[in-house]
């Protein structure tokens, strides 16, 4: 019978490791032993504080990097047909999102295998969700350019999207964190709502939503984000055609037409002269 091909979350900070990672996890992954990991190192860390019940130097870990090579999927799937059950482990947080694994998983749908992915946290998600933007309608568009006019017709673009009530959510490396808070804050709308989410889960998570006009007006210290994991989310003033559950108020939305009954419509009049069938 084949194995089953489980999607192992990460921690996304240094924190404890029962803050993050249910029980239920841990004990799934004692029983699995053949690994594909984004970096063995940090694989090898992870498994062990996991507890695995066998030695780590005795477990199946391959190495898949941060862009996997299609053309060795095959082989690492191989072991689920002789029964045994493969996790893929990502550095930090859940595989194939915005993380290695989507390609395997891919693979793995299209032989029928069994997928399962198992709870874990995502800072996309844990951001969205602490924001108080709209949870009903996102995108998470990943890295922005980093040249400046690039960049800038990208934020324009993603605000523009937003005013369906989409919110946009990306990332950026950490030591270019406080660069893209400066860009965006100079080129969105004054009332665009702007979240800034920094080592969720970690010691020193911070997760703050302000309008533009807002963020400008904070101390430019305040300004200055630290070299850590951040993700960045937006989103603008809806227009008059935006959706029911937009959370930024009654006042951005059209009332509905409430459509008359047959008692209160007008008969219409007739025009020209009707020819008998």
């Amino acid at each position: 019978m084949p194995g089953t091909l489980y999607l192992l979350p990460n921690r996304i900070s240094d924190t404890p490791l029962e803050y993050s990672i249910p029980a239920g996890v841990r004990a799934r992954a004692q029983h699995i032993r053949f690994f594909l990991v984004e970096a063995a190192k940090t694989a090898r860390a992870y498994l062990k504080a996991l507890e695995h019940p066998t030695p780590i130097s005795e477990l199946h870990i391959e190495e898949i990097g941060h862009d996997p090579d299609p053309a060795r999927i095959a082989n690492w799937l191989a072991p689920i047909f002789n029964g045994e059950d493969v996790a893929i482990l990502s550095e930090s947080g859940c595989p194939g999102i915005a993380d290695p694994g989507a390609g395997i998983v891919a693979a793995a749908q299209k032989a029928g295998i069994c997928v399962v992915p198992l709870t874990g946290p995502s800072s996309i998600l844990l951001t969205l969700m602490a924001s108080g933007l709209d949870g009903q309608r996102f995108r998470f568009v990943g890295y922005l350019p980093i040249h400046d006019e690039e960049r800038r017709n990208a934020i324009y673009q993603l605000e523009q999207q937003s005013r369906s009530s989409e919110t946009q959510l990306m990332i950026e490396t950490p030591y270019r964190n406080t660069k893209l808070l400066q860009a965006l804050i100079a080129h969105l709308s004054e009332t665009t709502l702007l979240c800034v989410a920094t080592d969720v889960t970690g010691e020193n998570e911070s997760i703050r939503t302000l309008s533009v006009s807002q963020w400008k007006m904070l101390p430019a210290a305040e300004r200055e984000l630290p070299k850590l994991p951040t993700v960045f989310a937006l989103l603008a003033a809806p227009g008059t055609n935006a959706p029911r559950y937009s959370p930024q108020g009654e006042s951005h939305r059209s009332a509905p037409k409430t459509p008359k009954s047959p008692l209160q419509r007008r008969p219409q009049k007739k025009t020209g002269v009707s020819k008998k069938q």
